[in-house]
């Protein structure tokens, strides 16, 4: 008896709770949306999502929620929708038992900002792009490059996690820029020069060649000397001279003792010009040649001409003539005087006759 009774309280209570349900669901397929409540999930210091943002973006994509049946909001539809805005990372949408639709949004946290020729955008941990305005600015490490599907902006998430969790790093690196996927560069806040890492790899080995180079080499050469390093082979580091007219790359093995001994340099005449050349120096040496001042050369005795005997005879001719105008110029010059004398003789005789 006691078992029968037990059997039918557990009965009715089914019975009531089932109806519960149906009821419950009736009514809440009978709801309508009284309200909707957004909330926004900001890691970022700058909030540049808003509520009424996303509100105005569900009208712009023809959701009206307010004042609709509740069994009519589909809200994995809206999180899809508004999850394609590309200053959202992530959505989510709930329908409440007392009329009110609750959008829970997170902002997007770029990791990144990405220079790409005309354009610029910032990027998240997932790739995803939010085209960079000036209503908005996110302190993020700089990138220039061009990026593809094969190799996108998140292939350099190692490097950039790796420089920003090291102080010393962070301080040295002011952008990166991206030729290919061979050639990663970081820009160093040390004015004079690039460093070519290669490939996203081995970048704690990387950066203590680096290390080992900065102080070994640059304090003796200078750290105006090199345009380039690079750091991408293994066991070395290759450096490229900024003045080009002595070529030359250092290259240092940090395992061994001593760097390098920079041959080319040390090889150079009293001019200041290096006694090594390669093979594809030679254009540079042949120019350089053409710059330096002539040598002066002694001159040569000058032989001395045999002339023909006809030319001694025509000056000779040349003298005999010039002979006679002078032999005829003193003729000239004596006339007057032989003048004179007969003309004093003359007047002697007139004087004698006179007397006589």
């Amino acid at each position: 008896m006691k078992t029968l009774v037990h059997n039918i309280i557990l009965l009715a209570l089914l019975v009531a709770l089932t109806s519960g349900i149906l009821w419950a669901r009736n009514r809440a397929e009978q709801q309508l949306c009284t309200a909707v409540s957004v909330d926004i999930d900001n890691a970022d210091s700058t909030l540049f999502v808003t509520r009424q943002g996303v509100l105005d973006e569900l009208k712009k994509l023809g959701f009206k929620l307010q004042g609709r049946p509740m069994k009519q909001i589909d809200a994995a539809r809206i999180e899809r929708a508004l999850g394609q805005s590309e200053y959202l990372e992530n959505v989510e949408c709930v329908k409440a038992t007392n009329g009110e639709v609750v959008i829970h949004a997170t902002q997007l946290v770029p990791v990144m900002r990405i220079f790409d020729g005309d354009q610029s955008y910032y990027v998240n941990r997932d790739g995803k792009r939010m085209n960079a305005t000036a209503s908005y600015h996110a302190d993020v490490p700089v990138v220039k490059g061009h990026f593809t599907k094969q190799f996108p902006p998140t292939r350099l998430l190692p490097l950039i996690d790796y420089v920003e969790g090291d102080s010393t790093l962070h301080a040295l690196v002011s952008m990166y820029a991206m030729r290919d996927s061979n050639n990663v560069y970081i820009v160093p806040a040390i004015y004079g020069h690039i460093v070519n890492l290669g490939q996203v790899d081995n970048i704690p080995a990387k950066f203590a060649k680096l290390e080992a180079f900065y102080n070994n080499v640059m304090p003796q050469k200078g750290w105006l000397t090199y345009d380039t390093i690079s750091v991408k082979w293994d066991h070395q580091v290759v450096a490229t001279r900024r003045n080009k007219t002595v070529k030359e790359e250092v290259t240092y093995d940090p395992d061994e003792d001593e760097p390098m001994p920079d041959v080319q340099t040390m090889a150079v005449d009293d001019n200041n010009h290096s006694l090594v050349n390669s093979p594809t120096d030679k254009k540079k040496a042949t120019e350089t040649r053409k710059v330096e001042p002539k040598k002066t050369e002694a001159k040569k005795p000058e032989a001395k001409k045999v002339e023909s005997p006809k030319a001694d005879a025509k000056k000779a001719d040349t003298k005999k003539v010039e002979t006679k105008k002078a032999d005829a110029k003193k003729t000239d010059t004596k006339k007057p005087e032989a003048t004179k004398k007969a003309t004093a003789d003359k007047n002697d005789k007139k004087k004698n006759k006179s007397t006589t």
